[in-house]
């Protein structure tokens, strides 16, 4: 089973890929990264219980707050919450303490990911598992921060969905979000780091181990460059290869392990090229 890591920054277009990947011709399962997250913090869960423990006595406004019902008779949320498991986060609000570069909100950031990420992990490994028993040739992890948490090193190819100008992200960040002002959504755009970076760290990996799918025109030069990024990347796949690691788990865990082993060298050169860059300015 090969695992494609899929990952850009905000509002370059991840997830209409992430959709055409899932639609036809393709069918690949997704394991979004983003859908678990709002899973693993769900009222009751112990992410949950964590963040509120923590942001809770400095964010009076981290809960959704109870709620009398609604006029299509949505039934009132009681003061403790749905099913007396707590009231569910307020993420507005979660998303003004940890968006930001102060050095308090990347703090903030650090300490959420730091209760999100693990939990993420153990499920994000269980849809896994999964995907391998029930014979899917390629699974996709979309994940925001797939180079940042790690994750890339388990994958045997990398997507970056990216766009050349980062006047591109921001026009469509408040497109779809209007509430955002214009230093919020710039504060969102840079939390996630350049997307160029991104492309270049993934065309560092090699051919079909890491392709660009650039977006900066409209849906359909985007369903094409989705397509000749699939061609690139399966082209180191073939079928036969899958149906050989299903049928002999031994062969497939050292080919994981082989994998996971070459992807962190690839990325200790790119962390020295990086510092040798830097040292340069």
């Amino acid at each position: 089973m090969l695992i494609v890591g899929l990952t850009g920054s905000i509002a370059t277009g991840k997830s209409t890929v992430s959709q055409f990947l899932s639609s036809p011709p393709y069918f690949f399962p997704i394991i979004d990264a983003d859908l678990l997250a709002r899973e693993v913090v769900e009222p009751g869960t112990p992410a949950y219980k964590a963040i509120v423990r923590h942001f809770g006595p400095t964010t009076p406004d981290l809960l959704v707050p109870a709620s009398s019902g609604g006029a299509d008779g949505t039934p009132p949320m009681p003061e403790d919450g749905l099913n007396g498991k707590g009231r569910p986060l307020n993420r507005p609000a979660l998303g003004r303490r940890v968006f930001g570069t102060d050095e308090a909100r990347r703090r903030d950031r650090a300490v959420l990911n730091g209760i999100v990420h693990p939990a993420v992990r153990k499920a994000m490994y269980v849809r896994l598992a999964r995907a391998y028993v029930w014979g899917h040739r390629v699974v996709v992890l979309d994940v925001p921060l797939l180079f940042e948490s790690g994750i890339d090193r388990i994958c045997g190819a990398v997507l970056v969905v990216a766009v050349h100008d980062p006047a591109v992200q921001m026009a469509r960040l408040r497109a779809r979000n209007p509430h955002l002002s214009a230093v919020e959504a710039e504060d969102r755009v840079r939390s996630q780091g350049d997307v160029r970076d991104k492309a270049r760290r993934a065309e560092a990996r090699g051919p079909g181990r890491g392709v660009v799918v650039w977006n900066d025109g409209d849906k359909e030069e985007l369903r094409r460059e989705v397509d000749r990024a699939v061609a690139e990347v399966l082209r180191g796949s073939p079928r036969w290869w899958s149906w050989a690691l299903l049928l002999c788990p031994p062969a497939a865990v050292v080919v994981g392990l082989w994998t996971f082993w070459q992807n962190s060298r690839i990325n200790k050169r790119w962390e020295e090229s990086e510092l040798r860059e830097r040292s340069k300015l």
